[in-house]
């Protein structure tokens, strides 16, 4: 797959995640408007009906006081009725047959005494019917009296009481409870009633715990009192917040399935990318090996062919000269074989390590001197400094000692062309650790490169570039060893001025 479909691939997805997850933002944002407005509105109904309680209730207590006390101490008006008499009334056709009795209640006052109609001496069932709506007229006047009496009453003796008075605040309570209630709000609310001073006349427990809050909702309570003694109802719901977001609980396993989605896509896509790298890298090894390993054979089948001819096998010096080019591309090729060999240790989890304790400052000066040679015959030299006091630790020789032959290896790789090969390797001790540094003046490492140096097939000189002979083997596999030994390496380098590696081991007690 091309990098460019891969690259198309991964902002395809992107934007796709990207809108779920703002089209989700969206919608939790919307719901939780849309559940604010109807708790607000809902609240509104609660608390004007509690208000309109209020007043009924007291309407209520007014009436049965002010009809109580009439009925005590009542004296009658001169148009008022102050009698009353029962008689049955029958009802009959005009021949004289009777058709419906009744009985009908009369009444008289001290002024006027009224005339109440005898069906039987009129005659007349309509006559009968007139009176008996008018008797039912002058009741309904009456009580309507008493009624507007009251109601003014009322109106003028209510707001001059105390609102302790006025309102019975367990009734109170019960009245906001039963109205949420009936409007489906369960959740935990405190109230107060403020007089026109602003002063609390009732608290319920805990609600000055929650003044600061915003949750607050006020209402009138007596809207028709005069205007500087109005009072109010003020309720706080603390918990509203987790009232509105509880219905939108089900966003919080979607919202975890769809990272989920976006972190395997994302793994993905890193995934992809590493296999992309990774086959470059591949491609880029077969072609060095195809290269390194095609030289010497086409090297040895030379010297074969040469062999044949009998004029040299006459010759000793060119027979053994031909036999130990064979020899040497031989060897060349079994090491080549060797390092695709180590590419084995890579699929593994560990490798199998044999540790024993070693002297380190011995194991680095033994791998020196015979370094000494090669690195001489490419003009250089080599500079240990074995400073570490106590140079003991666990290690693998042979694995550990191709390490430190690798970085040597390495920097000869790397050598300038016009400057002379000068290799400094040292060991120190830095609390419970054991340091092995080697440093260069090579031709240095780009920062973007010395990331990427420890991955397997990497090199900084890659495709059919072959100045630098490898198959970018050499320094994973020093990673991986050390890393099998619970130590670290790091690479500090400066392009055109050198590289320096660092080994941290643990170090045994001595």
């Amino acid at each position: 797959m091309k990098k460019s479909t891969i690259w198309l691939l991964v902002l395809i997805m992107a934007v796709a995640f990207g809108g779920l997850l703002y089209l989700q933002f969206l919608y939790v944002i919307g719901m939780a408007d849309m559940r604010n407005s109807q708790f607000e509105e809902s609240v509104k109904r609660v608390l004007y009906q509690v208000a309109k309680n209020l007043e009924y209730e007291e309407a209520r207590q007014a009436l049965e006081a002010d009809l109580e006390k009439k009925r005590n101490t009542y004296i009658p008006k001169q148009h008022e009725i102050i009698k009353q008499n029962r008689q049955k009334i029958n009802l009959i056709t005009p021949d004289s047959n009777v058709i419906a009795t009744m009985d009908v209640q009369t009444y008289s006052s001290q002024i006027v005494k009224p005339q109440l109609p005898i069906l039987q001496r009129e005659g007349s069932i309509t006559k009968a019917s007139k009176a008996f709506q008018e008797n039912l007229r002058k009741r309904y006047l009456y009580q309507k009296d008493v009624m507007d009496d009251v109601i003014l009453e009322m109106v003028y003796q209510s707001s001059k009481k105390p609102l302790n008075e006025r309102i019975d605040f367990k009734k109170l309570n019960e009245y906001i409870k039963g109205e949420m209630i009936n409007e489906g709000l369960n959740l935990q609310y405190y109230f107060s009633v403020i007089n026109s001073n602003g002063e609390s006349v009732y608290k319920s427990s805990d609600y000055d715990e929650h003044v600061g809050s915003e949750h607050h909702y006020t209402q009138i309570l007596f809207k028709n009192d005069p205007p500087n003694q109005l009072s109010w109802l003020d309720v706080v719901f603390p918990t509203k917040q987790e009232y509105i977001y509880s219905s939108l609980k089900f966003i919080v396993p979607s919202s975890i399935f769809t990272v989920v989605l976006l972190v395997t896509f994302v793994i993905t896509a890193s995934l992809a990318f590493r296999q992309k790298r990774l086959t470059e890298m591949k491609n880029d090894f077969i072609n060095n090996l195809t290269h390194e390993i095609k030289t010497p054979i086409s090297t040895i089948s030379l010297a074969s062919q040469m062999l044949k001819d009998k004029a040299i096998t006459k010759t000793p010096k060119m027979f053994n000269h031909i036999s130990g080019v064979i020899s040497d591309e031989t060897k060349r090729m079994s090491f080549q074989v060797d390092k695709i060999l180590q590419m084995s240790l890579f699929d593994k989890k560990t490798s199998i390590l044999k540790f024993k304790e070693m002297d380190i400052n011995l194991l680095v000066a033994g791998v020196t001197d015979t370094f000494k040679i090669k690195a001489e015959s490419f003009g250089g030299k080599i500079i240990t400094e074995l400073s570490a006091e106590n140079p003991f630790a666990m290690i693998d020789e042979m694995h550990f000692t191709n390490v430190i032959y690798n970085l040597l290896d390495n920097a000869v790789k790397y050598k300038k062309e016009t400057e002379p090969l000068l290799l400094h390797v040292t060991t120190r001790n830095e609390s419970d650790k054991l340091i092995i540094s080697v440093n260069d003046n090579g031709i240095g490492i780009k920062k973007d490169d010395l990331k990427k140096i420890f991955d397997k097939f990497y090199r900084v000189s890659t495709g059919n570039v072959h100045n630098v002979k490898g198959f970018g083997l050499g320094l994973a596999y020093v990673k991986k060893i050390v890393t099998d030994h619970k130590a670290s390496i790091r690479a500090e380098s400066e392009l055109k001025i050198g590289t320096k590696f660092i080994i941290t081991l643990s170090q045994t007690k001595k």
